[in-house]
């Protein structure tokens, strides 16, 4: 991948419904070859596919809260039965495995106080083995991109 895929990239992940000869202008290339290199990285696997942005609170999910979940055991079972669990849990947007005092952290949207309640009680806790949540409620958003940082390609 060469500084010109970079550029694809980036201007992809800023607008993926740009048209490649608007594509093609901004990473000074002409159009079949931008077509070219864009079909290849798809096919490389870098682009993963094509998303649409929501807004989460027009949408009816104004609240994003973030959970740090501790389990009892580490067990293959216990590992695997949550991880299960959480990803089929509609509410939970991301799951990351974490260092520190928590194992995961979730990223989770819900309309209100009670619907977090009721996922709380009703899907996180009928998982079992949990030791402890945390959790914090997001309110305000200071940045939020989803346009990786360039870098070195010499790297």
């Amino acid at each position: 991948m060469d500084k010109i895929d970079r550029n694809i990239l980036r201007e992809l992940q800023r607008n993926g419904r740009i048209t490649n000869q608007e594509l093609a202008e901004r990473v000074n290339l002409s159009p079949s070859p931008c077509l070219r290199r864009v079909k290849q990285l798809e096919q490389s696997g870098l682009i993963k596919g094509y998303n649409v942005e929501v807004d989460h609170e027009a949408y009816g999910l104004p609240i994003i809260v973030f959970v740090r979940v501790q389990l009892e055991r580490h067990s293959a079972d216990v590992v695997s039965k949550f991880e299960k669990a959480i990803k089929d849990a509609q509410r939970v947007l991301e799951c990351y495995v974490m260092t520190g005092r928590s194992d995961y952290l979730l990223k989770v949207m819900v309309k209100d106080l009670h619907d977090y309640e009721h996922f709380v009680r009703h899907q996180l806790h009928e998982i079992g083995n949990i030791a402890s949540i945390d959790t914090s409620f997001a309110y305000g958003v200071v940045k939020r991109s989803h346009v990786l940082p360039m870098v070195d390609s010499t790297l």
